[in-house]
């Protein structure tokens, strides 16, 4: 007499279902993860552009100001802390740098006396010449610093 008893079919995956499972899901993620990088990237760097021309913009203004009447008639830029403190040349405290990661909120660098584009010290933020006008980042992850 034979068994009337119905099959049993085993459950689950057999291992080339989940070989090809992880070869699929690793090349998705060798595709997906250069891609978000580059995204990182350019937002960052658009960040730093928009940050700079608003810097460039008060830096700019306050000269303007300083050469009317109500500046005492002496074109002058800002010195270093003219530019950190809120009111005197930005509305609001000094934008952060994008690339910078060292903590420090509203960093700006003396950089009198320095061509624009050089990294002073380890201090990223942005790198100010009260001499010249001239701001700019001071850091250089993606050659963000020749902004």
């Amino acid at each position: 007499m034979q068994d009337q008893s119905p099959k049993r079919t085993r459950g689950g995956f057999t291992i080339i279902e989940l070989v090809t499972l992880l070869v699929v899901v690793g090349l998705m993620t060798a595709i997906a993860l250069p891609v978000y990088l580059d995204y990182r990237t350019n937002h960052q760097q658009q960040a730093c552009r928009t940050a700079l021309g608003g810097l460039r913009s008060g830096i700019a203004h306050y000269y303007r100001w300083s050469a009317e009447a109500a500046g005492n008639g002496a074109a002058r830029y800002p010195t270093v802390d003219q530019l950190r403190t809120v009111g005197v040349v930005m509305q609001r405290a000094v934008p952060d740098n994008p690339f910078d990661d060292d903590g420090e909120a509203h960093n700006v660098v003396n950089a009198d006396g320095r061509r624009r584009g050089q990294v002073i010290g380890r201090s990223g933020g942005w790198a100010y010449n009260a001499l010249s006008g001239e701001i700019w980042a001071n850091t250089n992850v993606c050659g963000e610093n020749q902004f």
